[in-house]
């Protein structure tokens, strides 16, 4: 069958994961915006989480694909 959904969750991921990290470090400085997720920068670690889970979708998008 030649339906292989890793590529577009792996772009939707990747894209998402992007800018969320962007977002992380550009608020990495701002206390009262993390003060209710005990100082933890969320943004910038789901956004790192999910730049890591996008890239290996892709990677495995890619891999079948020589596969075939």
């Amino acid at each position: 069958m030649g339906l292989d959904i890793k590529y577009p969750i792996g772009l939707m991921f990747t894209i998402l994961g992007i800018m969320i990290t962007i977002y992380g470090f550009a608020t990495i400085n701002d206390t009262t915006l993390y003060q209710k997720s005990l100082g933890i920068n969320i943004n910038l670690w789901s956004g790192i989480s999910m730049l890591v889970f996008g890239i290996v979708m892709l990677v495995l998008s890619k891999k079948n694909k020589k596969e075939e």
